[in-house]
């Protein structure tokens, strides 16, 4: 769709404004599906393709680093083509890294998985491009953090079902018994049997991409409206006055800084539990459910923040409460020792901390996109892909997090979350209200 066919968010009706959300809505289920099956990738990819941590978190920067890469080129093309064509695009895109697991699997070469997860990623940096500001400004700015956690229950709703599903079809009740013979037989016996395991996403991810190819043709022709973004307000084009790029807004270049670290923390918390559950004598069988559980303490979060953002507390406020929570519980997973029997999983209670870390990080995205757009006006769609570009940070850090979990072990790798979340407190107390930066080198508060 053309610019001259963009509409104005304030002329939507309700009715379009609630058929959006929904449609948005599924693209969120969508992510997350792709992107949280990444959890049981891992460990699965770890074993099938014999890898070392460090390894087997390649996973997370393949599909990650793409964000970095993708999306100011992303920005560029939602301004050619506008939103719906831009979002088809993006799902085709995805669908193509899907369809690259079946060579990669027929010959178990890691390096085709990687680039298959590469290329998933470079349709969803287009997508989360499109589609987190879209539901940023579609409707009032006080209450954006309530319609970003509606689309954060969509994404981690998806990321608790593909894990289990994942399993349900790839795995199989016998391959506890399958690992435990793994390194007793001889390279021949190996090799078949890892064959074989690798050859199973095979057809799962067949039907991914058929998905995502028909996902993309149903977000071409549904009534999803294109929104103007490239016009200002009076107010808007006064306070933007001699403003030519984006580095001039201190508030979102921060803000960026902070999606990096935010999102590194949240994969971590997701994608190496299961992989400390095998550090408790847990089998990937049984440990498998664990992503699910931090996931929906996210999504019970997400719920508490639709309930009181902005009747009972502000987005900002919300903001700190997560942040202040994210660094005391990465703290209790390093310090806290002990058995306990939880239903009915007898493990360490610090693994309980890092499923804790779900309900921390549930509002920080929800409360700093609405800060870190806040007055970017014709800037949005540019500002929008540098926030994405902090989706990167689902790359690095979990390989940081690997690196010293190699090295002191899984448990002392958790101490890559601590500076994460106290870079998080600063913005969410002081950082999201610098606006002007001066060449004396302060600093202008809001």
């Amino acid at each position: 769709m053309t610019k001259n066919t963009t509409i104005s968010v304030d002329s939507l009706s309700r009715k379009q404004v609630i058929v959006s959300i929904t449609i948005i809505g599924v693209m969120f289920f969508m992510f997350g599906f792709v992107s949280w099956v990444n959890a049981i990738l891992i460990p699965y990819f770890k074993i099938a393709c014999e890898l070392s941590h460090f390894q087997a978190y390649l996973v997370t920067f393949a599909f990650y680093i793409s964000y970095f890469i993708m999306s100011v080129p992303a920005s560029y093309l939602l301004k050619a083509t506008g939103f719906k064509k831009g979002m088809m695009t993006g799902f085709w895109i995805m669908a193509v890294g899907a369809f690259l697991f079946i060579p990669a699997a027929a010959t178990r070469t890691y390096a085709v998985f990687l680039l298959g997860l590469f290329i998933l990623g470079t349709g969803l940096a287009i997508l989360q491009t499109a589609a987190n500001p879209y539901i940023t400004i579609l409707g009032p700015k006080e209450r954006a953090a309530q319609r970003i956690s509606m689309m954060g229950i969509c994404n981690k709703a998806a990321g608790i079902l593909a894990p289990l599903i994942f399993a349900a079809v790839v795995l199989k009740a016998t391959d506890s018994d399958l690992f435990k013979q793994l390194p007793g037989m001889n390279a021949v016996q190996k090799e078949a049997a890892l064959d074989e395991l690798i050859g199973r996403v095979i057809v799962p991810y067949i039907c991914v991409g058929a998905f995502l190819f028909l996902l993309g043709l149903m977000i071409r022709f549904s009534p999803l409206p294109d929104i103007d973004t490239e016009h200002e307000s009076p107010e808007l084009q006064q306070a933007n006055q001699g403003k030519s790029g984006i580095i001039q807004f201190p508030h979102l270049v921060l803000g960026a800084i902070g999606i990096f670290l935010h999102v590194g923390t949240q994969v971590i918390a997701i994608d190496t539990i299961i992989g400390y559950a095998g550090s408790m004598n847990i089998q990937l069988l049984e440990a498998k459910v664990f992503p699910s559980y931090t996931l929906f303490c996210t999504i019970c979060g997400y719920i508490i923040g639709i309930i009181v953002i902005p009747k009972f507390i502000s987005q900002v406020n919300a903001l700190r409460v997560c942040t202040i929570l994210g660094t005391l519980f990465s703290l209790l997973i390093i310090f806290t020792h002990g058995k306990v029997n939880f239903l009915g999983h007898t493990a360490d209670i610090s693994i309980w901390f890092v499923v804790l870390l779900g309900l921390s990080n549930s509002l920080i995205w929800a409360g700093m996109w609405p800060l870190a757009l806040d007055g970017l006006g014709k800037f949005t769609k540019l500002g929008a892909s540098v926030l994405i570009m902090g989706l990167c940070g689902n790359a690095i850090l979990p390989l940081i997090y690997g690196a010293v979990a190699d090295s002191n072990g899984l448990r002392q790798g958790y101490w890559v979350l601590v500076p994460c979340y106290l870079y998080l407190v600063f913005y969410a107390v002081y950082g999201h209200r610098i606006r002007y930066w001066r060449s004396n080198k302060k600093l202008v508060l809001q």
